[in-house]
């Protein structure tokens, strides 16, 4: 048995999915007749009440392509300093847009709109980029999993207008602050310019993102796809492998959201711990006591087919998921509260 925690990215399809995708009826995307994929696509614009929408083979190519569709070359996007867009796309904003980032030193990847307004560059100070474009992350890949409390991205929202500001939500795990907050997804479609959200994170897709906006903005979403050499044919089935876990998947996320809160807990008796950050959904983020040796821990989880991710400067990372059973979290724990023997 190989328990895997790196990421809510490694699950299989279950059976109802494989089921789905094997059923599915495709076409060809790019002449946009893929009657699965346009299914999927207009049930999550009206999700999220929004005007459209467009399927991605990645998160990290729908949001370049947001970033793209929002922005000109020698431009400036605000984002927290641990930004997935800015961290984990290989420097796609730089290339793909000419885009710089103006990052902010946050809380757990959340900023504030009063951040937002102060990092805002005078429009008429041609020396400095033009800024145009805010990137805010929900919940935090690298902040553990954090949940922005909404009031503060109504704010943000209001910062946007008040200086023509794109609003574009990384929502790659945005179903488990739905779940763990209870909110209407058609609130963040009334606040945000664009959102993407990822299939295969948490909701057990084998793979895809789609991109949802509005009108005047998605106009550009197809072009800047082929650009981008997203461009797909009968991708139906993964589009009915997405539509099967919108449909069964998302409320299941709360028995992660369970395991991770009892994963933290645990970890927190633990003397080999130094710190545990708060644990909200189903990212856990600790860090090991000085004496002990982040290799070697992790050496040893491995030789007892125990799979996490190191982050850097010391942070440890844990995800629960759709394949982490039951027995696996017992074994988990145990081996947890008996280590190092």
């Amino acid at each position: 048995m190989i328990i895997d925690l790196r990421s809510d990215t490694v699950t299989k399809p279950t059976k109802g999915m494989m089921q789905a995708i094997l059923e599915a009826e495709v076409g060809d995307d790019v002449y946009k007749e893929d009657p699965t994929t346009n299914r999927l696509e207009k049930k999550l614009a009206d999700m999220f009440g929004m005007d459209t929408a467009l399927f991605f083979p990645t998160g990290s190519m729908a949001n370049q392509a947001a970033i793209k569709m929002h922005t000109q070359p020698g431009e400036q996007l605000i984002a927290d300093k641990w930004a997935h867009v800015y961290n984990y796309e290989g420097g796609g904003v730089s290339f793909n847009s000419g885009v710089s980032c103006k990052l902010i030193d946050g809380h757990r990847g959340m900023i504030t709109a009063e951040q937002v307004a102060e990092n805002i560059n005078p429009p008429d100070f041609y020396h400095s980029p033009l800024t145009s474009l805010v990137c805010l992350e929900n919940t935090t890949n690298k902040g553990g999993g954090a949940c922005y409390d909404f009031s503060e991205i109504e704010k943000i929202r209001k910062v946007c207008n008040d200086h023509n500001l794109g609003l574009h939500l990384d929502g790659a795990r945005v179903w488990n602050a739905l779940v763990a907050k209870k909110e209407d997804p058609k609130d963040y479609g009334k606040i945000f310019d664009t959102v993407s959200v990822c299939l295969s994170k948490g909701l057990g897709t084998p793979m895809g993102s789609v991109l949802i906006g509005k009108k005047e903005i998605m106009q550009k979403a197809m072009r800047i796809r082929k650009v981008l050499g997203g461009g797909m044919r009968q991708i139906g089935f993964m589009a009915a492998a997405g539509i099967y876990a919108l449909d069964n998947q998302i409320e299941r996320l709360a028995e992660d959201h369970k395991k991770a809160f009892e994963i933290a807990e645990v970890l927190s008796q633990q003397q080999f711990v130094k710190k545990v950050e708060p644990t909200e959904t189903n990212i856990v983020i600790f860090y090991l006591a000085g004496e002990i040796s982040e290799e070697k821990f992790m050496n040893d989880l491995l030789q007892k087919n125990i799979k996490i991710s190191a982050m850097g400067q010391g942070k440890l990372r844990i995800v629960t998921h759709l394949d982490y059973t039951n027995e696996m979290h017992e074994t988990f724990l145990e081996t947890l509260t008996e280590y190092p023997t």
